[in-house]
């Protein structure tokens, strides 16, 4: 059973930060009342802290707002051309993005990183508050350093969001607290935002609690900040730090979810519906009358799904894969078979209605009560699970000391997960610490992309590694690797330098004549 404290912290009481923010923004305020006078008190500090959990970078992740486009993260790995959106003559950023064309409808592609742009920093705004602030309050020390320590992980966690899109952004530590504030900053060098990112995660893994997320009251874990440092590490390519922070990860009590059965009790189903595994580390809440899940259950299918139910007006692939992505598992991976992370035929079993398509609808996003049924989700998404820390681990631990017992394992557990005949860890072993280094390496990058593809860190992956992954058109599970700029998508687009980054909000740019456009991107 669900706990849902910060759920309902979140709309009952942290409303109040949001609005004084929004006041705050606005051209003509209707309130003149500092902003830090909602860090007064115990109960404020955390009400504002609350807050955080939705907003900003993880709604990016987890909000499916909209029946026509999947959440912002969805939209990135849309550079491959390995996904699609079938709205995307309407949604014409994901048309933007796939055909590698952005540059040239920069207003079009501005409306999103507006809305971007402004929440991250509404959150991170919130959050210099509460670090700024509740040191002066009066209350419990321990509650006062977890609250630090969550404010310090979500500054983090946003900022990270921010500088992987846009590169130099802007970097503030004070909270805008009334209009006599400097809102215009001048960009500031990446290396320094990710200085703060990680000086942010390392004390959020210091104070906040040794608990897994899911059985901690959803409230962030040492484990949850071990995470998503090490995360940051590897996305600088930092491998010895990345190592010793996963492996906090590693040695704490969460742990792959087993296959029970090759079928409905896969790990992969279990991962479909349930929210209280120890694989979870970091989840997006949701419940069926506070905040529902939105539109994700639809993403499960083409159109024509919608003679098959009667809860949701709209279905569609708005992250669909290729074809050609689908390419990069063989045909011994459990991953690919029916009713895993993918599908193509499916039967209401209240009417008798049937849905097919010739190409793969998403089954790891199917919800079956709210699509027959409520008609809301109630499923949490996952941001962060211990498997992409154990492909951490590999590729961290392959790059600082070499490939042996241990660094082979880790990988060598996601491939026996995968393996539809049985082949065991210890095989899986014995064959992978025989490899060099960089062919291990790219054995982490294949099974990063048979396992992750669906919780959107695809682009993440090129950028850090600047390579694009070419898929076989031909071959299942054949994969190779060469230099990202200059490499053909999926789509027939080229890559250009100035496709590693994405445009400032041209509205941003007005508003703030200390920020300056990224390369090839229109200003005006």
């Amino acid at each position: 059973m669900k706990t849902r404290n910060i759920l309902l912290g979140v709309v009952c009481a942290g409303v109040l930060s949001l609005n004084s923010c929004d006041k705050f923004l606005e051209e003509d305020p209707r309130s003149n009342q500092r902003l830090d006078s909602f860090y007064q008190n115990a109960a404020q500090a955390q009400e504002n802290v609350n807050a955080l959990y939705r907003m900003g970078a993880p709604v990016r992740y987890g909000v499916a707002a909209s029946a026509y486009i999947g959440p912002s993260a969805s939209v990135p790995p849309m550079l491959t051309g390995y996904f699609t959106n079938s709205y995307e003559g309407q949604e014409l950023i994901a048309q933007y993005s796939r055909l590698l064309s952005r540059q040239g409808n920069t207003r079009i592609v501005s409306n999103t990183m507006n809305g971007i742009w402004n929440e991250s920093y509404q959150a991170i705004n919130i959050a210099n508050g509460a670090i700024n602030y509740i040191p002066e309050i009066e209350m419990d020390e321990a509650l006062s350093s977890r609250l630090i320590g969550e404010a310090k992980f979500f500054r983090a966690f946003n900022y990270f969001y921010l500088v992987k899109m846009f590169g130099a952004i802007p970097l503030s530590t004070t909270m805008y607290s009334s209009l006599e504030d400097d809102l215009y900053l001048p960009r500031t060098a990446e290396e320094q935002v990710y200085e703060l990112i990680e000086a942010d995660l390392k004390e959020a893994v210091d104070v906040l609690p040794s608990s897994m997320f899911v059985q901690g009251g959803y409230r962030l874990t040492r484990y949850v900040a071990a995470m998503a440092l090490a995360n940051v590490y590897l996305q600088q390519g930092k491998y010895k730090d990345a190592a010793d922070a996963v492996q906090i990860v590693i040695d704490s009590p969460h742990e792959l979810t087993p296959n029970e059965d090759l079928g409905m009790n896969s790990a992969y189903n279990k991962l479909r519906t349930s929210d209280d595994l120890p694989e979870v580390i970091y989840s997006y809440e949701f419940d069926e009358t506070i905040s529902h899940g939105g539109w994700w259950p639809t993403y499960a299918f083409s159109s024509s799904a919608v003679s098959v139910f009667g809860t949701y007006a709209i279905f569609e692939r708005v992250y669909g894969p290729t074809n050609r992505f689908l390419n990069v598992y063989d045909e011994q991976d459990l991953r690919i078979q029916p009713n895993q992370f993918y599908h193509w035929e499916y039967t209401n079993p209240n009417n008798g209605q049937k849905w097919s398509s010739d190409v793969a609808g998403v089954w790891y996003y199917f919800d079956e009560a709210a699509l027959l049924t409520s008609g809301r989700s109630t499923k949490d998404r996952n941001l962060y699970r211990y498997a992409e820390a154990l492909l951490i681990a590999a590729e961290a631990n392959a790059r600082s000391i070499g490939v042996n017992n241990v660094t082979a394992g880790y990988l060598a557990q996601i491939k026996a997960r995968a393996d539809i005949n049985g082949k065991t860890v210890a095989e899986y072993t014995s064959e992978l610490e025989g490899m060099g280094v960089d062919a291990f390496v790219e054995e982490v990058w294949k099974e990063r992309l048979r396992e992750l593809p669906l919780e959107f860190k695809m682009w993440d992956d090129c950028l850090r590694t600047q390579q694009f992954p070419n898929i076989s058109a031909s071959e299942k599970g054949h994969v190779t690797f060469q230099p990202l700029v200059g490499a053909t998508n999926a789509a027939g687009a080229t890559f250009k330098e100035s496709d590693l980054l994405w445009p400032i909000s041209m509205d941003e740019l007005q508003r703030n004549p200390e920020l300056t456009q990224n390369p090839d991107y229109q200003e005006q």
